[in-house]
């Protein structure tokens, strides 16, 4: 069997589609040694929890293996791997003497994910598409590109996945019109707004383009977060409590299990045991109480102000919170009532569509590896990094600002390279990522994060860790490739350079030596852009 195979990396589930080409749609792929099914409207569709789990014996057990053998709680589990990778956090965890960090588990579990895949369809030759999130990284996508090498794939591809599920929604859009994409899964929030264009030249049906785009580092796992905080509160411990450290994975794992309860249901119990006096801590939630919680952590606001900032964006280019004709939402947290809620009233209640929340960007991937394409905007700042000669620090300048369309018909920016000191031969560029602040605007950002022995700890994300994720150097491995002969002076401007965004998503620099008024370089590429 053969098909056109798509991967959505999930926080806390992970979903492959095939393309059928029998139904021209995507079609939730069934892996039985790692996949669950869950019930989504009428039908099953599988889910492989996005867990790994490395046994003292050397194997490891993936997906559903790991709750089959009841060790989702153990400290040789690794779970929430995508937002750890997002984050580029160095957070290991030692096995045996052995230190493994996320990215490595993250690799592990998407490589096995992949060749079971491979083999379960007879692939060979065929392309595959990976869904990447709106707000990802330079260093996200190398990682997952270096997850698919070394999975033995040679023809792969990246969507980001407000555009993927708007194909999976695609019995619901029609050309022409322009939707919401509002995606809240394990570890981001993400909305972006969309315009199905019609594509009368070409078989491969509709094409999307993406008008405004914006996202948030909120998940379903900072849900688990707040209530796992509440809990403590409400039996008046702290998460570095002895007694604490030794229950906080399985106290996670009963706040998660309660968040997904009173997604369905008016009430649940949050149960756990004293390790030292063998009393129970038993703290009931109603559904009211879990929304005034979300409420205190100002989730709706920050909801709000997400869909805002995709609505703004998209509102510069002609459409408005009018234009939007539905709604599509993704992502497991978005079954969330409350949070449905909060779309409704923004939109209205016949615009929401939520019948497909879990497997919409998989669905839409395999799509997009069908032949459906994209017309798309650069989502980051792109700045060149300097040395401010006022303050002696280094500042930026942006050359590539979020929201240009691309392929640019024109330079979008000019700039003179100048010598750093007298007899410099080498002369370059350092280009920078720059995302936005994830903190909140309403109070300091903290995570949940896991010491060496596993326990969960609440820790303040720093200032300049903060200011580590929302840049990237690009070219870090590359910063100079302008050879100057005979070598410049201080201050000496000796190349004039102009950037463009080629159809490839690259910018590309044409650069003229100045000295010898001769081009050293047209068009060539210095960076694929996000």
């Amino acid at each position: 069997m053969t098909g056109r195979l798509a991967i959505d990396f999930g926080t806390s589930n992970t979903v492959l589609a095939v393309w059928d080409e029998t139904t021209s749609s995507g079609r939730v792929l069934w892996l039985p040694d790692y996949g669950r099914t869950l019930q989504q409207g009428d039908e099953n569709i599988s889910l492989i929890p996005s867990l790994i789990h490395y046994t003292p014996d050397g194997r490891r057990w993936i997906g559903n293996q790991v709750l089959q053998n009841n060790l989702y709680a153990s400290p040789r589990t690794f779970r929430w791997m995508k937002r750890y990778i997002s984050h580029r956090s160095p957070i290991r965890q030692n096995l045996d003497g052995k230190s493994v960090s996320y990215q490595e588990a993250g690799a592990d579990f998407l490589t096995s994910v992949l060749v079971n895949a491979q083999q379960e369809l007879g692939l060979t030759d065929e392309e595959i598409v990976l869904s990447v999130p709106v707000e990802s990284f330079e260093h996200y996508e190398d990682w997952l590109t270096g997850v698919a090498e070394k999975s033995g794939l040679s023809r792969f591809r990246l969507i980001d996945e407000p555009s993927a599920a708007a194909l999976g929604y695609g019995a619901h859009i029609q050309p022409g019109s322009v939707y919401l994409i509002f995606d809240f899964g394990g570890g981001t929030l993400h909305a972006a707004v969309v315009r199905i264009e019609p594509d009368d030249g070409a078989s491969s049906g509709r094409r999307c383009r993406v008008l405004g785009k914006a996202g948030k580092d909120i998940g379903g796992s900072t849900l688990d977060q707040w209530l796992f905080q509440d809990f403590l509160r409400q039996i008046h411990h702290n998460d570095y409590d002895a007694e604490i450290t030794r229950i906080s994975s399985a106290l996670l794992i009963e706040c998660e299990h309660a968040k997904e309860m009173l997604t369905f249901q008016d009430h649940t119990t949050i149960t756990m045991m004293n390790p030292d006096t063998g009393a129970v801590w038993d703290v009931e939630y109603s559904r009211t109480a879990f929304e005034n919680l979300l409420d205190q952590n100002n989730l709706f606001s920050e909801i709000d102000h997400t869909v805002r900032r995709a609505l703004n964006a998209s509102r510069e280019r002609g459409y408005g919170e009018d234009s939007i004709q539905k709604v599509l939402m993704v992502g497991g947290s978005s079954q969330i009532p409350c949070v449905q809620r909060v779309l409704r009233q923004i939109f209205g209640r016949e615009r929401v569509l939520a019948d497909h929340p879990m497997d919409a960007v998989a669905r839409g991937a395999a799509a997009f590896a069908a032949g459906i394409d994209f017309y798309d905007h650069i989502q980051h700042d792109y700045a060149i990094r300097y040395v401010n000669p006022a303050t002696g620090a280094y500042d930026y300048r942006v050359i590539v600002q979020r929201g240009t369309p691309y392929p640019t018909e024109n330079a979008v920016a000019r700039l003179a390279v100048k010598g750093a000191f007298d007899g410099q031969k080498q002369l370059g560029i350092a280009v920078y990522e720059m995302g936005a602040k994830r903190h909140s605007r309403h109070q300091p950002q903290v995570e949940i994060v896991f010491d060496l022995n596993g326990a969960a700890r609440v820790m303040p994300v720093a200032p300049d860790e903060e200011e580590r994720r929302a840049s990237f150097w690009m070219n870090e491995n590359n910063p100079t490739f302008l050879s100057a002969d005979p070598p410049v002076h201080r201050g000496e401007a000796r190349f004039e350079v102009e950037f463009r965004v080629d159809e490839n998503k690259r910018l590309t620099l044409t650069a003229r030596d100045t000295n010898a008024n001769r081009l050293v370089y047209q068009d060539y590429p210095v960076v694929k852009l996000t």
